[in-house]
């Protein structure tokens, strides 16, 4: 079966196909729900085309806090609905869609009060427990019931944290995800079904017509500008919403953005092997150990500001240290921060409410006008929830023929064979002369697609790239060749996280990557050189609020 490569050196090809006959539907947006849109449709067999003007998953859906979760917390809030979805979407993917991106984690959840917090919680965890053995995908062993902890036993589970702040915890399970490739994965899976996808392409004009409508792109490499035709069009576009909804001429959703800050530390700075979670006055306070790094957050603050210039300051690092401090040991310090990241949450407002913490995290499809619907809100776990009812809402209006969504019954690229790549990596690692730990690494990325991408390597690039961590050399021309990657950002920020969990922001590994980059996109060594340098100005920019925080 095709892999479902996304071949940035053919990106010509696809800018062309963009521009032949009328597809049945343009997607605007390359985060979650547009590429989970775009598989809905194109296996349900409409003619799709999906643009993003950045990277996939540039936006919200490589910025989170990387949870695959029912919503422990949305319990209190009554969203039952929305906690049994999730749920079984946690099932779902852990199980059959997409198991190599998806970890069970651990969560301890301190308790400040006897008898009475103990017995509320626990009540809220068993109906989560419950709502969680709802077969589904088969994942439902994978995540174990919950256990209550005493003083001692929380002490035991977390020696990082000071146990005279609890009089006791309870455990559960829920899921971990690599959001960054599990939007990937979504993209890879939908090309291999026949959707165009084209990065760096933005929406710049739209037109109505009867029947279809013309959304006018501009390249965002070139500057150049052509049409696409579709008859239907899809705003998958989360915070950017406005944007498309201003082209077309009018205002139907309200979206609202709440700004999520996540610093990454070492686990040399704060040793846990379980993730911790408690309220905070103004959001949940999360401590996830992610490889050999945790994330400390995160923040749920309203922001007005440009999409693409949202950024973390120094208040924000101040307010997560003082709000994990008090839990912890050994005190973090700000020298102890290696990276800071900040995303957006599009959450929908249908009352005019002045608290995004406050807004649910429910999706909605909205009619923007006859040939444009726009899909916002949601939460990354439900992503293909979403996208099902944003595809059925476009079929309803192409007058219907076409069959219900498959997509729970569709793993995604890398999910077949997994199970079996994964029981034989040390058989693997040995004829390709790698560790164990790097070829774990490698399928934890790429699930069963790393038998390709060892067998293209030449084995002269199966060596990391200094500075980044695990990734290979190899890795970076697949990531060309089948990921779609068009800049040293894309390696290192979304194909992999070294970006993110290396000090210095893998600063040093970008004259590298951008070397191996040029040769399959043909272009110079005065290329490479721009590009270097072109990361390392983002990376400054990414690390100034540290330098802030510090000051």
């Amino acid at each position: 079966m095709d892999s479902g490569m996304i071949d940035a050196t053919r990106r010509a090809a696809t800018l062309t196909a963009l521009d032949s006959g009328t597809f049945d539907l343009l997607i605007v947006g390359g985060g979650i729900t547009g590429t989970g849109a775009a598989l809905d449709a194109a296996s349900r067999g409409l003619r799709v085309a999906l643009i993003e003007a950045g990277d996939l998953g540039g936006g919200t859906s490589s910025r989170s806090s990387r949870l695959l979760h029912g919503g422990v917390r949305y319990l209190e809030q009554l969203e039952f609905g929305l906690v049994r979805e999730a749920l079984r979407e946690r099932a779902l993917l852990g199980g059959r869609l997409a198991p190599h991106l998806v970890r069970r984690l651990p969560f301890i959840y301190p308790l400040r009060h006897r008898i009475w917090e103990r017995a509320y919680v626990g009540a809220g965890l068993s109906l989560y427990d419950g709502m969680g053995q709802l077969p589904a995908g088969g994942a439902d062993r994978v995540f174990r019931l919950h256990r209550h902890l005493t003083r001692h036993g929380l002490a035991r589970a977390m020696p990082a944290l000071r146990a005279e702040m609890a009089v006791g915890a309870l455990e559960y399970d829920d899921g971990q995800v690599d959001d960054a490739r599990l939007t990937l994965a979504a993209a890879r899976t939908a090309a291999r079904e026949g959707a165009v996808i084209a990065t760096r392409v933005r929406a710049v004009g739209y037109t109505a017509r009867p029947g279809s409508a013309e959304v006018t792109v501009r390249d965002e490499l070139t500057g150049a500008e052509s049409t696409v035709r579709a008859r239907q069009v899809l705003a998958a576009s989360g915070v950017w919403t406005d944007e498309v909804q201003r082209l077309v001429g009018r205002e139907v959703l309200r979206v609202r953005a709440s700004k999520g800050v996540h610093l990454v530390v070492p686990k040399a700075a704060l040793r846990v092997n379980r993730a911790l979670i408690t309220r905070t006055d103004r959001s949940v306070l999360f401590v996830i150990p992610v490889g050999e790094t945790v994330l400390v957050g995160t923040t749920d603050t309203p922001y007005t500001g440009a999409p693409n210039e949202v950024a973390a300051d120094g208040d924000d690092i101040a307010f997560l240290l003082h709000q994990v401090n008090p839990w912890l040991r050994r005190p973090l310090e700000r020298a102890d921060v290696v990276g800071v990241y900040a995303g957006l949450r599009p959450l929908v407002d249908r009352a005019g409410t002045a608290d995004t913490a406050k807004l649910s995290r429910e999706h909605v499809v909205a009619k923007i006008d006859d040939q444009c619907l726009a899909i916002a809100g949601g939460k990354l776990t439900t992503y293909r929830v979403m996208a099902r009812d944003a595809v059925d809402a476009v079929v309803e209006r192409l007058g219907g023929g076409y069959p219900r969504s498959c997509t729970d019954r569709l793993p995604l690229v890398g999910a077949d064979g997994f199970q079996a790549t994964w029981n034989r990596r040390g058989a693997l690692a040995r004829e390709h002369g790698l560790p164990t730990g790097i070829l774990e690494g490698l399928l934890q990325r790429h699930g069963a697609m790393v038998t390709e991408l060892l067998t293209e390597a030449d084995p002269a690039d199966l060596r990391p790239v200094a500075g980044a961590g695990g990734l290979l050399r190899a890795e970076v021309g697949y990531a060309v060749r089948h990921e779609g990657a068009l800049a040293v950002e894309d390696v290192l920020l979304r194909r992999s996280h070294a970006g993110l969990e290396t000090a210095g922001g893998a600063v040093e590994a970008a004259e590298e990557v951008a070397t191996l980059m040029a040769g399959p996109l043909r272009h110079d060594h005065a290329w490479a050189e721009r590009e270097a340098a072109r990361y390392r100005t983002l990376n400054g920019s990414n690390r100034a609020a540290l330098v802030g925080a510090a000051g």
